[in-house]
């Protein structure tokens, strides 16, 4: 197994806690998103993956079947799926479509805003001062996570859903990792900043937080 990903990326931050959660070995290989232009653009990546981002997961099946595949979520219900040790997703359908929402939300409403190339799409092509993107960056953090505090005032135990890690704080923990560098003031959030305590007392986030891999800078 492969992974192809960047220590800052927020997507593969959350597919490498899930594979150290399962207890499963993969190759990390590093994807500079901002080194040379980007190497996402590179032709030799973007030949594995043509929406040019990380992560990328290749696997090998029993057959010996290659598998490449993109995107963050669907990844983690690969893994799910065929990796069912120590279960990211309740078992009743209910709350299984519950922690899907709460996690997409995250992954699907506040992320791709904040993302790297809108950052420099906003910098860039439109011309924002810093102060402008900030301010850009902060109001969707605010309304995302304004909106994800008041869900997890009715479905949070220790973690996101319950006492139990899902999902949601695989999604959540990047996220916030992103609001502090960008110097969001999260005092509001007591769930969230409760949750994040939590999880990032576990081996399994130490080892996937961004200074931690082999590619920091």
């Amino acid at each position: 197994m492969k992974l192809y990903g960047y220590w800052r990326s927020s997507a593969a931050y959350r597919v490498r806690i899930a594979l150290n959660l399962k207890g499963l070995d993969a190759d990390l290989l590093s994807v500079h998103l901002v080194k040379d232009g980007g190497e996402q653009h590179k032709a030799d990546y973007a030949k594995l993956n043509p929406q040019e981002l990380v992560p990328t997961l290749v696997d090998i099946d029993d057959s010996g079947n290659e598998l490449v595949l993109s995107q963050s979520m669907a990844i983690l219900e690969y893994l799910e799926e065929c990796y069912p040790q120590s279960a990211l997703l309740p078992k009743d359908s209910q709350s299984k479509a519950q922690v899907r929402s709460l996690a997409l939300s995250v992954a699907c409403e506040i992320h791709p805003l904040n993302n790297l190339k809108v950052l420099q799409y906003l910098a860039g092509e439109l011309g924002m001062t810093d102060e402008a993107k900030s301010g850009w960056y902060h109001h969707w953090i605010h309304e995302g996570f304004g909106a994800l505090e008041q869900q997890l005032e009715k479905h949070a135990g220790r973690f996101c859903f319950g006492d139990s890690v899902t999902f949601v704080d695989l999604c959540l923990i990047p996220q916030v990792y992103n609001a502090h560098r960008f110097k969001v003031d999260l005092a509001r959030y007591p769930h969230i900043l409760r949750i994040t305590e939590n999880c990032n007392q576990l081996d399994a986030f130490i080892q996937a937080m961004p200074e931690n891999q082999f590619d920091a800078v």
